[in-house]
């Protein structure tokens, strides 16, 4: 994973990790925070949606979720 500081100094994602290949993200879509995490909603350079958890306290990043557009109905 590869981040950045944003507005208000919060870490933003600009590229990460998915298996073999690297993925940059294109647009950042929303951010909202948690207990001790914030999440991120991205579109990445595939075209495909993203969201990320930042964990603050351990400084680690996680993909909780992911969407292809070639696989909506």
């Amino acid at each position: 994973m590869e981040s950045g500081a944003g507005d208000g100094g919060i870490e933003k994602p600009k590229r990460f990790r998915l298996g073999e290949r690297n993925v940059e993200v294109v647009e950042n879509i929303d951010q909202w925070p948690g207990a001790d995490y914030c999440y991120f909603k991205v579109r990445g350079d595939d075209d495909n949606l993203y969201i990320l958890r930042l964990d603050q306290v351990r400084g680690e990043w996680e993909l909780t979720m992911f969407q292809s557009p070639g696989l909506l109905p």
